[in-house]
């Protein structure tokens, strides 16, 4: 499994990604966002998949990041600026 976290432009869209992920059977969590990835509402659900599923991904998502290494390398799969 692979290990991504998306962040959104509002917190009602984090809950929402959240909720159709978990519908879905993905491994889910809300969380804070790391500072190194955004600043918008504050909300990331952090995800492990054997692919992305950008296709569970509210609209308003603001990037989906791949988790490289423990200590914060990541692999940028979709901004929405």
């Amino acid at each position: 499994m692979t290990s991504y976290i998306a962040t959104f432009h509002t917190h009602f869209s984090a809950m929402r990604t959240h909720r159709t992920m978990a519908a879905e059977g993905v491994s889910a969590r809300l969380s804070p966002v790391p500072r190194s990835l955004s600043a918008s509402c504050g909300t990331c659900v952090m995800y492990e998949a054997s692919e992305a599923r950008l296709d569970l991904m509210d609209k308003d998502v603001e990037r989906v990041v791949e988790c490289l290494t423990p200590n914060g390398g990541y692999l940028e799969l979709l901004r929405n600026d």
